[in-house]
Parts: structure tokens; sequence; C-alpha cells
């Protein structure tokens, strides 16, 4: 093995045990440590400040090719693992890890104009609506189930000038998509003051113009001069912030205006769309188990 090359250690455990576990891989020199799920659970997005963990997880830690791990997997503490666990132990030569990455994303096309695509590569010649969106902190990227329903629908229903809302806007995705198919103008909501600063990153790499595209936290005193007004009401988020904000959600449509909610399991749909029963909510599309809902306010 040459001191070029990388060494990987996988590791399986259960969640109440990673965090121990990781400050112990990095007090043994580990460069990275990563985590996945290790026994096909779903896990749904966490609320801001949780980071939720599956009961059964593979880590991964990362080290150079210059340490001896044989001693270090020897005093690696029974009590850290899962029982009867995978600890191995594997060389990965030396590459150029930034364009392994960069050849992991490509262009995906998500309605028949649009087209979701890393900046680095040029869209393709059918991509009629192009959105640059690179992944980064965690958001929305559009492989996601209920993010691509979401874009595929709003490739249908926008046809110009519409003003949307995407009330949980993590990247703005949704709404930079939207504004590039035509929409008139958009309101961005989150929580999260990262999602705020990227959705704001991604629309000025868009060339979207920030009078287009205002992105504000929950709070803000914008979000009372948009109710009533928007034509489309766009909300990826989960089921139970879904039902506290329904009353919210439908006040901000205008009348006549549609809505599309997501970040629904199949179980969930009947609980949300008795919530929303003012607005006819009903099954628009459905993948790897999650649906998307959309409905209409009344006139």
């Amino acid at each position: 093995m040459s001191s070029s090359d990388w060494q990987e250690w996988v590791v399986e455990t259960y969640s109440h045990l990673v965090e121990p576990l990781e400050e112990w891989l990095f007090e043994q020199g580990a460069l990275a440590v990563s985590l996945e799920d290790n026994a096909d659970e779903p896990l749904l997005e966490p609320g801001p400040g949780e980071t939720p963990l599956w009961q059964n997880v593979k880590v991964t830690a990362l080290f150079t090719g210059s340490i001896n791990l044989s001693p270090i997997k020897q005093a690696l503490p029974s009590s850290l693992l899962a029982g009867n666990s995978r600890n191995d132990i594997s060389t990965l030569e030396d590459r150029d890890w930034e364009r392994v990455w960069m050849e992991d994303f490509m262009p995906i096309q998500m309605g028949p104009r649009l087209w979701i695509c890393p900046s680095w590569t040029p869209p393709p010649e059918e991509a009629l609506v192009p959105v640059l969106l690179d992944p980064g902190l965690a958001f929305g990227t559009g492989t996601h189930a209920t993010t691509a329903m979401c874009l595929n629908a709003l490739d249908g229903l926008i046809r110009g000038n519409e003003r949307i809302i995407d009330f949980g806007c993590g990247s703005g995705i949704l709404a930079i998509a939207a504004l590039k198919l035509g929409a008139g103008g958009a309101l961005g909501v989150d929580n999260d003051p990262q999602a705020v600063f990227a959705s704001r990153d991604n629309a000025q790499r868009n060339g979207i113009e920030p009078d287009d595209f205002a992105v504000v936290m929950p709070d803000d005193e914008v979000i009372v001069h948009w109710d009533g007004s928007a034509d489309l009401m766009v909300a990826n988020i989960l089921a139970g912030p879904l039902m506290e904000l329904a009353d919210q959600l439908i006040s901000l449509t205008a009348p006549g205006g549609a809505i599309l909610l997501t970040g629904v399991l199949e179980a969930q749909a009947p609980q949300l769309i008795e919530r929303y029963r003012n607005v006819n909510l009903e099954v628009n599309q459905q993948r790897d188990g999650w649906v998307l809902l959309a409905g209409k306010k009344p006139s």
C-alpha cells in the first residue's frame, strides 16, 4: 500500500453509540466519518437542530495510507459496536476524488422542459429550461422522490406570470425552477438560516433577481403581504408540519390557486387529505412510498 493511498474502515453500530464511536475514530486519526442506514430503515427529514439516526448504522471512517490500523482495530472497544457487526478495513487507491464526486452528478430531466444540471456540466441541447444546482448544505438537489415529483408537476402547471410560494424552500430549487419556467414572482420560506442563504445563492447562480425571489424566515412580515395572493403554493416538508401549517398555507393561497404538498408517505395521505378538505386534495403522483398531493382553493 502506498502512503498516497487511503484506508476505509467500515464498522456497524447502534444509533446511541454513534457519537462516542465517531469521537474515538477521530482520536485515532480519522480524517472523515460518514453514516449510512444499515437496515433499509426510512428516515424522515430532521427538524432544525436535530440529528436523528437510524437504529442500525454503518459508520465509515477514512484514514491515510500511512497509518497502521491493525493495532488500532484491536484496540476498538467492543462496547461501541453492534453485536456480530461488520468491522472491515480496505484500501482505496489515490484518485482525483473531486472529479470522481463530480462525475456522480449529471443533468437530470424532470419534465418536458425542465432539467436540473450541475454547474460544471453544460446543459444538454434538449434542456429547454435548465436549472443550475450543485449538491451542498444537505438541501434538495432534485434527486429525492418528493422533490422530483414537485418539479415534474411544476413543469406542467407553470404557464407564465404566476406568483408562487415555496414553503420550506431548502435549496430554493422549486421556486427557482418555477421562475425559470415563467412564474412572475416567488416567495421562499424556511426556518433554517442556512436554507435561506442557500436559496439566495442558488437564485443568483441561476440569474434570478432578488426582487423576483424573496427568501425569508417564517416570522418575517413580508409573508403577511402575500396573504391570499399565491397562484401556486408548494410545500415539500413533512406530514406533521403540513398538518400544523394547513390554515396558513391555505390562507396564503389565492382563490382558485393550486396547492402542492409532499414530504408525505402513502400511509399519511388520508390524514392530510382530511385536514385540507376545503381544497380537495388528491394523490397526484406516487414514488418510492411517497406521494404528491394536489388541490385547488375554491374561487
